[in-house]
């Protein structure tokens, strides 16, 4: 037996948000950073699912060889801006400029999410939209989201279970989508895996 019998998958994150919402939900897992180097991928002419679809098969089968006889989840989340892809800014600098792109119209988020196990082959990927309608922000709103540094490391610079009604007027979809992981999607994908037991 190996040492990972226990866990019912392997997450390819380093997500904060992600990890809270499995655990919330009950999930058996560990999680473990995905080896991608995300800037390798082109952003450019590629639909928005497509995109967040092959970059969460990328982090999920970064770790499938390491832990062939675990499922694991791999998850990308992307903002959809009228054809443009728009993920994590670099800088303040960048969060500024897409903060207020996104908070003048509706836009879409994007989650792309991947279950490998290659010990039998198994590999689904699929995605979840959800719109979002936001809020228009003052020039102060804004300085004070930028300041404040929870921009970092969030698609699209913002996070709704932070920012809440404050951004954001209201969503059509899935809210835990907007927060990283389509929790509903996740386990209409995870239902189809055999060998998968909720705790």
């Amino acid at each position: 037996m190996s040492g990972h019998d226990s866990i019912s998958f392997v997450l390819a994150s380093g997500s904060p948000r992600r990890r809270e919402l499995l655990a919330e939900a009950g999930y058996d897992f560990r999680f473990v950073l995905p080896a991608v180097d995300e800037s390798a991928f082109v952003a450019e002419g590629i639909e928005a699912g497509e995109y967040a679809k092959r970059l969460a098969l990328a982090k999920a089968k970064s770790l499938a060889k390491r832990f062939c006889d675990s499922l694991v989840v791999g998850a990308d989340t992307v903002v959809d801006f009228d054809g443009e892809l728009i993920g994590k800014p670099a800088d303040a600098k960048e969060a500024e400029r897409i903060t207020v792109k996104l908070f003048s119209t509706p836009h879409k988020v994007v989650t792309g999410v991947a279950i490998v196990r290659l010990s039998d082959g198994t590999e689904l990927v699929e995605s979840d939209s959800t719109t979002v309608y936001p809020r228009n922000l003052t020039p102060q709103q804004i300085a004070e989201h930028i300041a404040g540094g929870t921009w970092r490391d969030k698609a699209g610079a913002y996070a709704i279970q932070e920012t809440g009604d404050q951004f954001v007027e209201r969503i059509e979809g899935s809210l835990t989508n907007v927060m990283g992981l389509p929790m509903e999607l996740l386990r209409r994908m995870l239902s189809k895996v055999g060998g998968f037991e909720r705790r």
